[in-house]
């Protein structure tokens, strides 16, 4: 998954607002957003490949999704980054898991995490100084870089974002998809710079990507509202946004 917009504890009545695209190569197999029949508490996509996830929710609150961290040299056989994503919903203690953080989070490839219940979510990157903090209410924008780093399409989400009113009817789910569909693309000067070059930079630059062989594959939306009511929609692409297939869940969270 390579960019991901949250609206924490902005939008009364709904502390949390997610909307994430993940982006990955379409030969790659993958289940689609669905509860694991190894662990129904557990409603995530699956990567087929390594058996982990980019993004789910579980039955008992927890809320978790990773990016990747743009680099080019990749140190051989490192664990899966989607195992992190599949231990936070499998229910680990959020203490030893930052303490798993701090201690084991090198031996990966670079990654960005937000995990965490509705009552207080963390931020983690393995490329960051600092191990986890507590994430700040307000707009967040995390793509291959650090959280809100300003890349041109994390500015433009972020400011889609904004514009919603403060009202729980605004945020539909068509407008978060419509936010997550954008694929206009900055001026090259504006372009970040990560060392994958110019045309790379372009193709990535958008928020929703295409490509032949490459791009975004599915939009997931996640809200939580006060009630402890969890509404999702996953929309799975044929390579571009106006063709999709949708699944909706929705469930209420089991506190202890």
């Amino acid at each position: 998954m390579c960019i991901a917009f949250l609206a924490y504890r902005v939008v009364p009545g709904l502390p949390i607002i997610l909307a994430a695209n993940r982006d990955e190569y379409y030969k790659r197999p993958t289940q689609p957003l669905h509860f694991w029949e190894d662990n129904p508490s557990i409603l995530a996509g699956r990567d087929l490949r390594a058996g982990g996830t980019w993004l789910g929710v579980s039955r008992q609150g927890r809320l978790a999704f990773i990016t990747n961290y743009r680099e080019l040299q990749l140190q051989h056989k490192a664990p899966s980054r989607g195992a992190l994503v599949r231990s936070v919903l499998e229910g680990e203690p959020l203490d030893s898991f930052g303490q798993h953080l701090c201690h084991e989070g090198h031996h990966y490839h670079g990654f960005n995490l937000i995990y965490g219940t509705v009552d207080e979510l963390f931020y983690f990157s393995n490329r960051a100084k600092e191990g986890p903090v507590s994430l700040t209410a307000g707009i967040h924008g995390l793509s291959n870089a650090l959280l809100d780093s300003p890349w041109p399409k994390i500015l433009l989400g972020k400011e889609l974002f904004a514009y919603l009113p403060p009202q729980p009817e605004a945020w539909t789910n068509e407008a978060l998809f419509g936010i997550m569909a954008d694929r206009r693309r900055p001026e090259d000067h504006r372009l970040p710079q990560t060392g994958v070059g110019v045309e790379v930079e372009r193709i990535l630059a958008s928020i929703f990507i295409t490509t032949e062989a490459y791009g975004t594959r599915c939009t997931t939306v996640v809200k939580i509202n006060d009630l402890d009511l969890v509404e999702t929609e996953e929309r799975t692409y044929r390579k571009i946004p106006e063709i999709y297939r949708s699944e909706k869940q929705l469930f209420t969270i089991a506190r202890a």
